[in-house]
């Protein structure tokens, strides 16, 4: 049976877990598929809302380049973009995906507008017959609303800064933009509770992408806040050498960033091997476990 979609977005053993282990490593080309290039204007950044600011019923967050709606009751949309132009006062981003859907905004007064053409229709007739939605800034989130996306919006920027960060494939950078993104308290260290709010905003971050209303959305974050725990004991389990609690650049990237000066020794004679194995099948097994928590 298919895990439900809160579910799928909450496992950081399997997400959070794995985007830190292998970021430390020259990202894959899937992660870094979308190019440096295409940018929003910095005064369409940050968090827009639509309706009154005391109950917003949607909210929209715009990155350099990404763009995220979340609606109280619609599905979620994610658009994280691999063009962008400008074109009859809109800023047109066509996003990565088999039907290269394109989010339109503009500046309205002291609001922002937008638009999310259908695919069909030709550029020289955008926006076409989208409807057009209305935003504006506010002094601040409600605090259900700055407690269900704040983190997440925080981890969509987070994760262009690690594209950014480890696109040169140079050993040990990967690692340093990591800890630089994920550290809160801005001693170059992370804890446990630092891991896991990478996890919750990557809970966040796939659930919208996947099209979740705000209540799945509120079961996945709530879902990877448990799990996102598990993520930063394991990993501290797994790669705090020093023991002191907490993970450096150095130790993310130990034995990842390049292969050690291991030229080993003439001495001595051959061990027998044979029985590692089961003790490496009972590891495997454990890891398989950890994996499949639910």
């Amino acid at each position: 049976m298919m895990p439900s979609l809160s579910l799928r977005m909450a496992l950081p053993l399997a997400g959070a877990a794995a985007l830190l282990l292998a970021a430390i490593q020259p990202i894959s080309a899937q992660l870094l598929a979308v190019p440096t290039g295409p940018v929003l204007p910095d005064a369409q950044r940050g968090a827009w809302f639509a309706g009154d600011c005391a109950d917003p019923r949607g909210m929209l967050v715009v990155t350099a380049r990404s763009v995220a709606r979340v609606d109280a009751e619609a599905p979620a949309r994610l658009f994280r973009l691999a063009a962008t132009r400008a074109a009859d006062g809109w800023t047109i981003g066509t996003a990565t995906g088999a039907e290269a859907p394109r989010i339109m905004l503009r500046p309205a007064g002291e609001g922002l507008e937008t638009a999310e053409p259908d695919p069909k229709t030709r550029d020289d007739r955008l926006p076409g017959t989208a409807t057009l939605a209305a935003w504006r800034r506010c002094a601040a989130p409600p605090p259900v609303l700055a407690a269900l996306h704040g983190e997440g919006a925080a981890f969509l920027a987070i994760v262009e800064h690690l594209e950014a960060g480890c696109a040169s494939g140079t050993p040990g950078v990967c690692a340093q933009a990591i800890v630089a993104q994920a550290d809160v308290s801005g001693d170059g260290l992370l804890t446990t509770a630092e891991i896991a709010r990478l996890a919750r905003g990557a809970a966040w971050l796939g659930a919208v992408q996947e099209g979740g209303t705000q209540d799945v959305i509120a079961a996945a974050v709530g879902a990877g806040a448990v799990a996102g725990i598990l993520a930063g004991r394991v990993l501290l389990e797994s790669l705090d050498y020093d023991g002191d609690g907490r993970l450096s650049a150095a130790e993310l990237a130990q034995d990842r960033a390049a292969f050690a000066a291991a030229p080993g020794s003439t001495a001595g004679r051959p061990l027998r091997v044979e029985g590692l194995t089961e003790g490496a099948g009972m590891l495997r097994g454990l890891f398989e476990g950890l994996m499949n928590l639910r």
